[in-house]
């Protein structure tokens, strides 16, 4: 019964703040979400990243290592998506972002920081920080199909995880002004993308066909290529739950966003309705996935 308690302890607080911007998106549908991601993007993703990689207890090697585990789990994504999408007869290269770049950030950090603490929410934000990485690399590539030098430069979470890896490296201490200031803005940022994507999930219009497809793959194909690298690298504890509860999370939004700038109407439309049904089929696979976290990597 304890599990069960600590499960709703760990999923509600998420699911309730995703269902308050539901309400606000259906009550309002012109409310306005550009503050919040222009802040996200700008201040507190940036913030987010430096707080909780620099002042939560994790090393340099946990960051590399976990750097490395999202990297090559990113790697098996890529593969079954691209065998998925050849079948689906859908476009190779503007479609595979919404299988291989999980929403790790929004929903992810939260559900590991509730899940196994402070220490799990540096972990989930080391794999956070992967997935930050290839959406203004491999995410813009794929949907423009040509490398773009420019957004990566301009993107703030970029330089969040330099400055981040800097501090790691020299073994910095973090100045308590500024661990004060970023925690403030962190759990900000948590509360308001996580109200966001309750309100976009009332505004993308979405299909049901091929998306149920590519929305399973997404959520349930993803906790077993985790568990394959958990197996080979013998991870266990908090190392191995993180990473398995990472590896669930439904398609981000950023992949709309990064869509909607470079790819096709069509494209588009399947990319959103692959993120609204993989976030609403995760309501149901998240429990069970935080269960066997909990049950066997506690």
């Amino acid at each position: 019964m304890e599990i069960y308690i600590k499960i709703f302890e760990v999923i509600f607080p998420v699911f309730f703040v995703i269902g308050i911007g539901y309400y606000l998106g259906k009550k309002n549908p012109k409310f306005d979400t550009n503050f919040i991601t222009n802040f996200a993007g700008n201040i507190g993703t940036p913030a987010m990243i430096f707080y909780t990689v620099t002042t939560t207890g994790i090393t340099l090697d946990i960051f590399i290592s976990y750097f490395i585990y999202a990297i090559i789990m990113i790697g098996g994504f890529a593969i079954v998506g691209l065998i998925l999408l050849f079948f689906l007869k859908k476009d190779l290269s503007m479609e595979l972002p919404p299988l291989i770049l999980p929403n790790t950030g929004n929903m992810g950090v939260p559900i590991c920081l509730f899940a196994y603490g402070t220490q799990g929410l540096g972990v989930a934000s080391a794999v956070a920080s992967v997935i930050i990485l290839f959406h203004f690399t491999l995410g813009v590539f794929l949907a423009k199909k040509k490398f773009s030098f420019n957004i990566l430069v301009k993107s703030p979470p970029v330089y969040a995880i330099i400055i981040s890896v800097i501090f790691l490296y020299f073994e910095v201490n973090t100045p308590i002004f500024l661990e004060n200031t970023t925690f403030l803005l962190t759990y900000a940022t948590i509360f308001l993308v996580l109200m966001s994507l309750g309100i976009a999930l009332t505004r993308f219009k979405f299909s049901l066909k091929n998306s149920i497809i590519m929305s399973l793959c997404r959520v349930l194909l993803g906790p077993i290529i985790a568990y394959i690298i958990i197996h080979y690298f013998k991870l266990s504890g908090l190392a191995a739950g993180v990473l398995l509860i990472q590896s669930a999370m439904p398609s981000a939004i950023l992949n709309y966003l990064v869509g909607s700038m470079y790819s096709p109407k069509k494209v588009v439309d399947s990319i959103a309705s692959t993120i609204v049904i993989s976030t609403l089929m995760s309501f149901i696979s998240i429990p069970v996935v935080v269960f066997f976290a909990l049950k066997y990597f506690n």
